[in-house]
């Protein structure tokens, strides 16, 4: 129950702040994180900068890593229900990548987008019979 009343406690937070914030700034978070929900579809397009040349590119309904370490890239894309690819992808000197949106999507550029999952706010509950 603790946990519960702690997200509602950060949502009415996070609600309260966005009086403070830039519509641009709430509308690139909640597009961010409608991308991290698989709701936005992107084009990820690698190029070696050197030669000009396109070396990899990623169509779909994908999430870029956010915690991804330096030099390093790795994006998850859906593939229908419950179905999911990872690519791991190394940036050097010469490579570099860029993200097209491929199409607009409908987010608030005045209130937060929050998504809970299940899982975490409730814990797992086994019945023995």
């Amino acid at each position: 129950m603790k946990r519960v009343y702690l997200a509602l406690a950060i949502m009415v937070s996070a609600v309260g702040l966005s009086a403070c914030e830039r519509e641009a700034d709430v509308a690139s978070r909640n597009v961010s994180r409608a991308a991290d929900e698989f709701e936005v579809v992107r084009r990820i397009v690698f190029v070696n900068s050197w030669t000009d040349n396109y070396l990899l590119s990623i169509e779909g309904r994908c999430s870029l890593g956010n915690r991804d370490s330096q030099g390093q890239l790795s994006v998850t894309c859906k593939h229908g229900s419950g179905r999911y690819k990872k690519h791991f992808l190394g940036l050097g000197a010469n490579v570099t990548y860029f993200v097209e949106q491929m199409d607009d999507v409908g987010v608030s550029g005045d209130h937060y987008k929050v998504n809970f999952k299940p899982t975490v706010l409730l814990p797992s509950l086994s019945l023995n019979r």
